[in-house]
């Protein structure tokens, strides 16, 4: 059994959408690279997975996904497609009971999502997850609700800043780093099932009035928009709603 730290980075163009037919949402967050550390039970590093994804779903990336991560689409053109890699990963992981770690839960319900829409089967994954982010709060006394942003758990840990933020492999050694700080044996995983969905009170139907957003960005800058700059408001508004660039005040 092993402790996988994982972590991903994901694109979604809406305009070069291609080949998707799956359930959910219309538009997918596509996994454009993986990277893991393993480490045994002892947490010590044993082994590393890095792979960039070839995208069957867009035929781009985002520019600003480009400006976040780096990852280009030229970039990704010579790269396997992802049921190649999903291979490879699941050989790396080597054992089902092996645990999953991520920082949040929004990782590990993306992989899950990109294995169904590629229609392949999930049973080879670990089914347990420790989600590290809520135990790093606990250990500096704050409340679980208080989630720290994975370089500010970094540098408050004093993990010396070596690589860039926002690359799979990268964030996956900061986050490992930090397991191995605040992992204690009252840390237990917990299982996780990709199919189950948390039943909420329901609330009067709010969306996003895109086109008041997008008129109100033409009015700051005093002139039409493009086509590009419409999709990476949107995109750069459903990224922000995922809470991975909050900072603290």
């Amino acid at each position: 059994m092993y402790f996988i730290i994982f972590d991903l980075e994901f694109n979604q163009d809406v305009a070069s959408l291609q080949n998707f037919d799956g359930k959910g949402s219309p538009y997918p967050f596509e996994i454009i690279q993986i990277g893991a550390i393993k480490l045994d039970l002892e947490l010590n590093t044993v082994g590393t997975f890095n792979r960039y994804v070839k995208p069957t779903f867009y035929t781009r990336i985002n520019p600003f996904v480009t400006d976040l991560t780096g990852i280009t689409t030229e970039q990704l053109l010579t790269e396997e497609p992802f049921s190649e890699i999903y291979k490879a990963y699941t050989a790396f992981t080597k054992e089902r009971d092996s645990i999953f770690c991520t920082w949040g839960m929004s990782d590990i319900t993306e992989l899950f999502r990109n294995v169904e829409a590629q229609q392949l089967s999930p049973r080879f994954l670990p089914q347990r997850v420790i989600n590290i982010q809520p135990y790093v709060s606990t250990h500096f006394n704050l409340s679980q609700k208080n989630l720290l942003r994975l370089q500010h758990a970094v540098e408050l840990l004093h993990i010396p800043i070596t690589n860039a933020f926002h690359n799979a492999l990268h964030d996956a050694f900061y986050t490992a780093e930090i397991f191995k700080i605040v992992y204690n044996s009252s840390i237990q995983p917990k299982p996780y099932d990709p199919s189950y969905r948390t039943i909420r009170a329901k609330r009067p139907s709010r969306v996003i009035d895109t086109d008041k957003l997008l008129q109100q960005f033409e009015k700051m800058y005093a002139r039409k928009i493009t086509t590009e700059e419409k999709e990476m408001i949107q995109l750069a508004y459903k990224m922000g709603r995922t809470n991975q660039f909050l900072k603290d005040g």
